[in-house]
């Protein structure tokens, strides 16, 4: 099992929607916000695709800034669930399936955007993954179609004391990660307290997430003739939004 999808199963996913902070639809309109600022625009679209949909903040803004389906793949059966309560009457199919394997459900030069975003391009096991990601984006997007990314760049390492990262807390839970750095990698340990009748508990899980630069995406992309439109930070976030021209 995928490193990541284990993490999600064991810990994040019960804790999730927790550890955004704030209402579905808040985070929404702010995603669409995001979205637009990013190239995408209100109007009437086809099919767009939400990789590493999670519970679906990207996946409604996609439908309320006018994409008639949006297909919402993710791994974990409990964000998908999520999702499909949350969602009301968009056109959102959410699909339990692996990201990499997207193009199976969308046929060749099919789909007006696809986005991935959050922190699913560095859950990938290997490179290799997001290479076959971009591929296949460049196959299944038509003729102007977009693609956005979002990621953490952790190519430069954290020292000492910085690689201790508070997450979110409130009364009753108080959330912690501790990154460690590898040459391709970097380990993520998380902790999350949890106040239950006994007093409190802990519990702990660690996954590795990949080191993922700008500059080794979008030279992918331009090599699969992606046009570039957006590359810097968004937030907290590194953002690149490319367009398919051939």
């Amino acid at each position: 099992m995928n490193d990541a999808i284990r993490h999600y199963d064991e810990l994040l996913a019960e804790h999730y929607s927790w550890m955004v902070g704030v209402p579905f639809e808040q985070k929404a309109a702010e995603q669409k916000a995001l979205l637009e600022e990013l190239g995408l625009t209100p109007g009437r679209h086809g099919t767009a695709i939400d990789l590493g949909a999670g519970p679906g903040y990207q996946s409604a803004a996609l439908a309320d800034l006018g994409y008639g389906r949006v297909l919402a793949i993710d791994t974990s059966r409990t964000l998908l669930d999520e999702l499909d309560a949350q969602k009301g009457t968009r056109p959102i199919e959410p699909l339990f399936a692996d990201m990499r394997r997207f193009a199976d459900h969308a046929a060749p030069g099919s789909v007006d955007a696809i986005v991935c975003m959050g922190d699913a391009l560095t859950h990938l096991q290997a490179h290799k993954d997001i290479s076959g990601i971009l591929t296949d984006a460049g196959t299944t997007l038509a003729p102007g179609g977009r693609l956005i990314l979002t990621f953490r760049d952790m190519s430069e390492a954290l020292t000492g004391l910085d690689r201790f990262i508070p997450v979110q807390s409130d009364a009753d839970r108080v959330m912690v990660c501790f990154l460690e750095y590898e040459p391709e990698t970097v380990l993520v340990h998380d902790l999350i307290h949890s106040r239950t009748a006994d007093g409190w508990a802990m519990r702990k899980s660690s996954y590795r997430k990949l080191r993922v630069s700008s500059d080794e995406i979008v030279r992918q992309l331009e090599a699969l003739g992606f046009k570039i439109d957006v590359n810097r930070m968004a937030g907290r976030m590194w953002a690149i939004s490319a367009q398919k021209v051939r």
